[in-house]
């Protein structure tokens, strides 16, 4: 057996990577040990060590390790373990330079690990560290030492071939390495190809990681090879395997008599959808009745895929790993099959349905007198648009006007009432592009939303909120029990300070210091409307909220002003909803409390998908930003400085719906440096400064669809 100096010196010696190595080496005799204490010569003894050099550098690492608070002197000379030792677990978020961070979970501060500290680990990893204080900065840094668990194996890129061997260049500028692929894992894949690449191995003191090729997508810049690409790239599935399809298929769609009968029956009541013009699956629907009482019955009714898809199945195993429907620029990606989504458990005109539903009585001031939930069945008299329902709310003409203006006034009171109590009036912005029969982009513009699409979202958030109270209120004489929320932290007081000291250069009070920061940052919204602006400041204040996410641990929801809160109303696209049918089928059958603990894992892997999902629909707007600019090079705009960093000026053009950056080196009439503090770009020379909201205009350099880049440069109009 070779010691680890006999291997050492085999290698080609750097004195660098050795004592790197040896680092590691002696951190895992510690680890392996906790308890007990090493004098330099057991240590060096260990690694066979006899010259006076190498038993020098022992004890310097030793000492280097005390400094970094990780070993501690039991006597003079004797080195022991720390106790807790100063090793932390996170996941790498790793950056374009070759620099990362670890995110620590439960923790504000992230940990700052240098290219030569990252170990093999990849963006996403979960790792374990060492951490230790940085004499240079403030900044917490730390050394990967450990991989736990790789987030991915496999790796969209575009195939180099050579003679002998290949290598596979990511797209993703978050991999700093290629891929070396041996010419027999090539899987007939032909130079230039994209493709999708497993890693196989990562050989100790190798550069790059061993892989194969395991799918061909097609030839880059191709439509369906880059949207089939980009869901590889976040590891989203395009198709079902064909087990799922067959258990699909034997699935019996048809509501039976007997199966009525168990069920409250709504099919004589009127009840409508109103969905997208485009839309396929229809999972919510609405009923109305007057009843004898002067109140209004409202039914929120929601197709009951929990009926379908039964636990432990094929079925429910793929809903789960999904955990969401992905949407595309140009598709959908369903979480179910065909046959569930756009079929079952559609809510299509005329056809009787299974639903699950919240029933609320209100009265003219849209109070609620009472509630009911349950599963049900009902036959929809009528499938809407949004733009066909609009009109009707607009124009009060039309077949079943009546019912969707007296709708549209409940819920304008309801929302009245969620804005006083504390809500936030973010409408979220879309980007929708008009595709050509190719999927080519030949028009981009803002999904707006209206009083049609606000109407379902109200009765929506209603049927989402009374679900959550009605498991997880305590009451005098009911215990909550463990159930799905969709929870919201309060925002981040030191980005309220950012977003409130950059909104005064356009002349906005926002006074982070008032308790009711919800009323603050709705007056906020209020007034940007409709100025050049308001996308610019409402993204901002967007992105100083906390991420939504799913967890069987209840703190409400923040943004809209919410105790209690869940995801009731779209089982068809998100795994959650299916687990609150369940859940709440099994209370109100009397069912005992279930484990938290199983809950909470389904939950956070739900929202682990969530995020996967949704960078992959920015990644398929941002490649249709690009070649929608493809054929506008050289074409000067006017834009709005929307970010800042030591690279260049990011810069929102057409009203927000495109996004470049316009690199400071390209700027010719000064050096200019990145001011950080104040998020500007300044001259050395002349002392102009560039900063976030400033107007510019730029000319259109460059259209990358491979890297999804667009490439500006300032220019004097």
């Amino acid at each position: 057996m070779t010691t680890f100096s006999e291997q050492m010196n085999r290698k080609k010696k750097k004195s660098g990577s050795f004592k790197h190595d040896l680092l590691h080496q002696i951190i895992a005799i510690f680890d392996k040990n906790p308890d007990r204490g090493y004098t330099y010569k057991q240590v060096s003894k260990a690694f066979g060590f006899k010259d006076i050099s190498n038993k020098k550098l022992v004890v310097i690492i030793l000492d280097e390790l005390v400094d970094q608070n990780k070993l501690y002197e039991t006597q003079r000379g004797s080195y022991k373990l720390k106790a807790g030792g100063s090793f932390i677990e996170g996941r790498v978020d790793m950056t374009s330079r070759g620099t990362a961070y670890i995110i620590v979970e439960d923790s504000d501060s992230d940990i700052f690990i240098s290219p030569r500290n990252t170990n093999t680990a990849l963006h996403g990893d979960t790792v374990k560290v060492n951490v230790f204080s940085s004499k240079r900065s403030q900044k917490i840094e730390g050394e990967i030492v450990e991989i736990l668990e790789r987030a991915n194996t496999q790796f969209v890129g575009v195939l180099q071939k050579s003679a002998k061997f290949s290598f596979v260049i990511p797209d993703s500028n978050r991999m700093s390495v290629d891929i070396f692929i041996s010419n027999e894992n090539l899987k007939n894949a032909q130079d230039g190809d994209k493709v999708i690449a497993k890693m196989t191995d990562w050989p100790q003191h190798k550069k790059n990681p061993y892989g194969k090729i395991v799918q061909v997508l097609g030839k880059p810049g191709e439509h369906n090879t880059e949207m089939h690409a980009i869901l590889a790239e976040y590891g989203l599935p395009f198709e079902f395997p064909p087990n799922v399809e067959r258990d699909a298929s034997k699935l019996a769609i048809e509501v039976s008599a007997e199966e009525i009968k168990k069920r409250r029956d709504f099919r004589t009541v009127t009840t409508l959808t109103i969905d997208p013009e485009d839309a396929k699956d229809f999972d919510d629907a609405l009923s109305l009745k007057k009843l004898k009482n002067g109140n209004w019955e409202v039914g929120v009714h929601i197709a009951d895929v929990s009926h379908y898809v039964q636990p432990g199945t094929i079925l429910d195993k793929e809903a789960f790993k999904r955990a969401t429907s992905v949407y595309l620029v140009d598709r959908v990606v369903p979480m179910l099959p065909e046959v569930l989504s756009n079929q079952a458990c559609s809510l299509r005109p005329h056809e009787t349905k299974l639903c699950f539903s919240a029933v609320f009585e209100l009265d003219d001031n849209a109070n609620l007198v009472s509630e009911w939930f349950g599963r049900t069945v009902i036959f929809s008299d009528r499938r809407f648009s949004y733009e066909e329902a609009q009109e009707r709310i607009e124009t009060k003409e039309g077949d079943f006007a009546e019912e969707i203006v007296t709708l549209d006034t409940l819920a304008k009171k309801l929302r009245k009432e969620r804005f006083k109590k504390g809500s936030i009036a973010f409408d979220r912005i879309e980007v929708k592009f008009n595709l050509d029969d190719k999927g080519n982009p030949i028009g981009v513009y803002f999904k707006e939303s209206k009083d049609a699409n606000k109407l379902i979202e109200e009765f929506m958030l209603l049927a989402n909120k009374k679900v959550a109270e009605f498991i997880g209120k305590p009451t005098k004489t009911k215990k909550p029990k463990t159930f799905v929320y969709r929870i919201h932290d309060e925002p981040n007081q030191e980005k309220l300070l950012t977003l409130s000291n950059f909104v005064k250069k356009f002349g906005y009070e926002f006074n982070v210091n008032n308790g009711d920061m919800s009323t603050s940052i709705n007056s906020l919204i209020s007034e940007v409307q409709g100025k050049n602006e308001e996308n610019l400041i409402e993204q901002l204040a967007i992105r100083t909220m906390a991420k939504a996410e799913y967890s069987s641990k209840n703190i409400g929801h923040y943004g809209l002003g919410f105790s209690y809160y869940s995801h009731f109303t779209s089982p068809i696209r998100r795994y959650p909803d299916v687990m609150v049918h369940r859940l709440l089928q099994h209370y109100l059958d009397g069912g005992s409390d279930v484990n938290p603990q199983e809950v909470e894992m389904q939950c956070k892997h739900s929202s682990k998908r969530e995020v996967l999902a949704t960078e992959a629909e920015r990644a398929s707007i941002k490649y249709k930003q690009v070649e929608f600019l493809q054929d506008k090079i050289g074409d000067e705009f006017e834009g709005v400085i929307s970010g800042v960093s030591e690279w260049g000026l990011y810069v929102e053009i057409m009203n927000g719906l495109c996004e470049g950056m316009a690199r400071l080196r390209d700027m010719e009439d000064d050096y200019y440096t990145f001011d950080e503090k104040n998020f500007a770009a300044v001259g050395k020379k002349y002392g102009k400064e560039y900063r976030m909201g400033d107007k510019v205009n730029i000319k259109v350099m460059r259209a990358d669809l491979l890297k999804k880049q667009l490439d500006f440069k300032v220019v004097d109009i």
